[in-house]
């Protein structure tokens, strides 16, 4: 019997051999061919007609001219590779969404495709408590002057310390697999958690209480957003937004650079109308080095790293092997895109 031809696209992150390992752990005969890109040393561009992608489709397209399944994390997939592909079955994506395949070319050429959403969920929510903290404590405001030099002592002051999450509401906007692993992590400080996702309800047992979003906005004390980025909540986060806001609130994005305008976040933070920010992602990846959101000393900045954790790795590798098993065994698939 010839063995199951698969090629894995794997990068520095989701390393191939941990996909293959993943992989090889299924009771089938595998011929595995593993390639490795340079993201996340080189950075996703929109290219090709899709987004956050890292690689050439022409140097791609000849790893697959004989597999039946393909394992990828970030390697463009486009309608020009698939014709070159003529024995390709399934694409398993180990991300939230399949944003760097052509899905409408892979459905015209009886090319299935699955992903795995949710593979991050812990390690974002996790992150997600630690720039709150960081930016509600002053922890960011402390590290930047020590990093300088400077002993900020005036950050004790009454007028410029903050207060504790006890005594604070955190309103959450948008409740799927993110949102909702916050709450039990926010619950042990005691704080009112609010939530806005007009799509789900909300069981009590969670401990939240459901709002719309004009509520959440006059009412929280941190607007923290886990939205998907959809044609309505694009640019959602707007200067009307942000002036509905309480005066003096902290803005949270851990979820995608497309849900906020940036520039009017900036002259929200700038003016004292809100306090401060938490960017884990931006309108642009890179952003700009010289953009003055990057130089105000009331926000938390990194580099979209909230869900890079080693547990996300073996997660998304599990996943898109059991979706490989499920194929293999005639089942339907968990999460087909």
């Amino acid at each position: 019997m010839t063995a199951l031809k698969i090629a894995v696209f794997g990068d520095r992150f989701m390393k191939p051999e941990i996909f293959s390992e993943a992989l090889r752990r299924l009771d089938a005969d595998l011929a595995i061919t593993a390639h490795e890109l340079p993201w996340p040393d080189e950075p996703m561009v929109h290219a090709y007609g899709l987004r956050e992608c890292v690689g050439d489709p022409e140097a791609l397209a000849p790893l697959l001219a004989e597999a039946e399944i393909l394992v990828n994390h970030v390697a463009p997939v486009t309608a020009a590779m698939l014709d070159r592909a003529p024995y390709l079955k399934l694409i398993a994506v180990s991300r939230g969404g399949p944003v760097n395949i052509d899905v409408g070319a892979a459905a015209e050429r009886g090319v299935k495709v699955v992903n795995a959403p949710g593979r991050n969920a812990t390690a974002v929510a996790e992150f997600t408590i630690g720039v709150i903290l960081a930016q509600t404590r002053l922890i960011t405001a402390g590290h930047d002057a020590l990093r300088r030099g400077e002993w900020r002592g005036d950050l004790y002051r009454a007028d410029m310390t903050g207060e504790e999450l006890c005594d604070m509401t955190v309103g959450l906007i948008g409740y799927g697999h993110v949102g909702s692993k916050i709450p039990p992590l926010l619950r042990p400080f005691g704080c009112r958690i609010l939530v806005c996702d007009p799509y789900v309800d909300i069981p009590p047992a969670d401990g939240v209480e459901q709002v719309d979003i004009e509520t959440l906005y006059h009412s929280s004390d941190i607007v923290s957003c886990h939205q998907r980025v959809t044609a309505e909540t694009t640019g959602m986060h707007d200067a009307a937004a942000f002036a509905r806001m309480k005066p003096g609130a902290y803005f949270i994005n851990t979820a995608r650079g497309p849900l906020v305008d940036y520039r009017a976040l900036h002259d929200a933070l700038a003016s004292g109308r809100l306090r401060g920010a938490a960017l884990e992602c931006f309108d642009r990846e890179p952003p700009d080095a010289a953009s003055p959101l990057l130089r105000l000393g009331n926000v938390t900045l990194t580099p979209h790293i909230a869900g890079a954790s080693l547990r996300t790795v073996r997660r998304a590798a599990d996943m898109v092997a059991e979706e490989v098993r499920r194929y293999l065994a005639g089942e339907p698939a968990l999460n087909p895109a």
